[in-house]
C-alpha cells in the first residue's frame, strides 16, 4: 500500500479547472519528483493535498485513510508536512518562533525536535534569534524545511525547492533533503531543475496543463526524448 495516494484529483479556482484527473502515489522511503513548466498546476496540486485548495472530486489518501478536503490541521496530524512555494515564513517572527509554529499540531518534545533541526541546519542555530524576514533566501528555505519537519511528518512536500537560490546553496540543501529521506521521511518535490531532481529521486511524474502526461523511473526519464527536448534543452 502506498504511503500517499492521489486518485483522479480535480481542482481549480472558480470556474477554472486546473487539475485534471491527477493520479499518483508516493511509497515509504521514496523521493518522488513532480515536474512541469510554470502554470502547469503543480502548486495547485500540492496545496490541494494539504487542504489549502478544495478538491472538486477525487481522493487524497494517507496511510489508507481518506483525507480529501479535510481541515489542514487534520492533514498535518496525519503525517504530511509542506514547504510551500516562496517559503511563506512569518517575516516578523524569529527563526525559533517560526520553528515553534511548525509544532502547532504536535506539541510534544518540541525542544528535542528543534535541536535535531539545528543539527541539520547549523546556520539556523546561528540565526535562531534573527527575524525570518532578515534571512537570506537559502536561510529562509532552511527555516521553511525545518518548520515543516517540526510536525514530524512521514512525508514532506517541497514546492519549488531551488527557486531563487544560488547553485551552491541548492547543492547543500539537496544533501540535507537526502539525509532527511535516509532518516525515513518520504519526499515529494516540485522542482524546475529537471536534471538535478531526476538524479536525486527514484521516480517522477510530469504534469502538463493540469494532467499527468509522463511517469516512470527517474533514471529512465533522464533519457526520455520528450524530457530531453522540453526540459533539458537537448
Amino acid at each position: 500500500m502506498a504511503l500517499l495516494e492521489i486518485k483522479n484529483l480535480n481542482a481549480g479556482y472558480g470556474d477554472l479547472r486546473v487539475l485534471r484527473d491527477v493520479s499518483m502515489e508516493v511509497n515509504e522511503g521514496e523521493i518522488v519528483a513532480f515536474l512541469g513548466s510554470n502554470g502547469a498546476g503543480k502548486s495547485t496540486f500540492m496545496r490541494t493535498i494539504v487542504g489549502l485548495n478544495r478538491a472538486w472530486s477525487g481522493d487524497v489518501i494517507m496511510n489508507g485513510k481518506r483525507l480529501t478536503n479535510s481541515p489542514s490541521e487534520k492533514i498535518i496530524k496525519s503525517g504530511i508536512g509542506i514547504v510551500p512555494e516562496g517559503r511563506r515564513l512569518f517575516a516578523g517572527m524569529t527563526v525559533t518562533e517560526n520553528l515553534e509554529m511548525g509544532a502547532y499540531c504536535n506539541r510534544k518534545d518540541i525542544r528535542r525536535r528543534m535541536d535535531s533541526i539545528f543539527q541539520s541546519f547549523p546556520r539556523l542555530y546561528e540565526r535562531k534569534d534573527h527575524l525570518a524576514g532578515d534571512l537570506s533566501g537559502g536561510e529562509q528555505q532552511m527555516c521553511a524545511i525545518g518548520r515543516a519537519l517540526m510536525s514530524e511528518p512521514k512525508i514532506l512536500l517541497i514546492d519549488e525547492f531551488s527557486l531563487g537560490l544560488a547553485p551552491t546553496v541548492v547543492d547543500s540543501l539537496t544533501k540535507v533533503v537526502q539525509d532527511i529521506n535516509r532518516q525515513g521521511v518520504s519526499i515529494l518535490i516540485v522542482e524546475q531543475d529537471v536534471q538535478m531532481v531526476l538524479e536525486m529521486s527514484s521516480r517522477a511524474y510530469v504534469m502538463e496543463v493540469g494532467a499527468i502526461t509522463i511517469s516512470g523511473n527517474s533514471k529512465d526519464l533522464i533519457d526520455n526524448p520528450k524530457i530531453k527536448e522540453a526540459y533539458l534543452g537537448m
